[in-house]
């Protein structure tokens, strides 16, 4: 046999092969989560080790728990040492829960090139979403479970400021229940509830 009919042959039996594993593939439903925008099996997701409150939460990473600050936003307090539960506080930590129960209990993490790794607390900063694709910190600050926060940089700054000020516009979550005293550095300051 030729070279060149030894070749053809070889790329002949490539040819069946991959074809047959593509009828197989789709035989067994192999590609049915590919076009769906699913990431429920796909390497990067975390499943969840417990809740701390709206913007903090702790995953198993690598055998053991790691602590997660949502980069970019901050919800009212609901157990800060020296501070009193805040007005919304138990609310967002219900939210925050709820979504990401009803999403499996699996979160994948980003990080931010802007954004530290850690923070002060040895907590990692990340952006949180959901299997789906949902950016979970942008649905927080949009539906008015808590503020922007403007005091580090971080890539999504822009969107959060205006998802924030829509919230406020429309008197969402916090924005029609609670009373935040704007600060100085562009913050927010949580004071009472509405009477």
């Amino acid at each position: 046999m030729s070279w060149k009919v030894r070749r053809t042959h070889k790329i002949s039996l490539v040819s069946v092969l991959l074809i047959l594993f593509v009828a197989i593939g789709q035989q067994q439903g192999w590609f049915e989560q590919a076009g769906k925008g699913v990431l429920t099996n796909q390497p990067g997701l975390y499943t969840i080790n417990h809740f701390v409150d709206g913007d903090t939460i702790a995953v198993h990473m690598n055998g053991t728990s790691e602590t997660i600050r949502f980069i970019g936003i901050d919800t009212p307090e609901t157990h800060k040492p020296n501070t009193p539960v805040q007005c919304y506080g138990p609310a967002a930590a219900a939210y925050t829960q709820a979504r990401i129960k009803a999403a499996g209990s699996k979160v994948r993490l980003v990080s931010d090139s802007l954004s530290t790794n850690r923070d002060r607390y040895n907590r990692l900063l990340r952006y949180v979403y959901l299997p789906d694709g949902t950016d979970l910190n942008q649905q927080i600050v949009a539906n008015g479970y808590g503020f922007y926060y403007p005091y580090f940089p971080f890539s999504k700054k822009a969107q959060f400021k205006a998802d924030e000020q829509a919230a406020v516009s429309a008197h969402k979550g916090l924005w029609g229940s609670c009373k935040p005293t704007p600060t100085d550095d562009g913050g927010y300051k949580m004071d009472e509830p509405v009477s």
